[in-house]
């Protein structure tokens, strides 16, 4: 069964952190290159960070270096750390593949307001 299921969102300070897990099942996700994307109301949604199967990672310029994405194979789980949180982070928070595939998980929300 092919799942994706996001978790560790919520309310934080401007300047605060977040660390976001993504916990797959599927062999398409433990092979692949995973990221990171995020939807803020009234957008589309856009591609945050990547990490292939050698561990690069990669990230949109908005959020280069105050976001730090990891993977853990063995627990088949992606994360997303994040720093300097920005009023303008605010989305609900996706992984999936690069380029994403069909499925996706419900997602968490992550606000950052004071």
């Amino acid at each position: 069964q092919v799942q994706l299921v996001e978790s560790g969102g919520g309310l934080v300070q401007p300047g605060g952190s977040l660390r976001l897990s993504c916990a797959t099942s599927g062999t398409i996700f433990s092979i692949g290159t995973m990221g990171w994307y995020r939807q803020a109301p009234g957008k589309e949604r856009e591609w945050v960070a990547a990490i292939d199967s050698s561990l690069i990672t990669t990230y949109a310029d908005s959020v280069k270096g105050r976001f730090t994405i990891a993977r853990d194979y063995y627990k088949d789980t992606t994360y997303l750390r994040m720093s300097s949180l920005k009023p303008e982070d605010t989305a609900v928070y996706y992984c999936n593949l690069v380029p994403p595939s069909k499925y996706w998980g419900q997602g968490t929300q992550v606000t950052v307001s004071s």
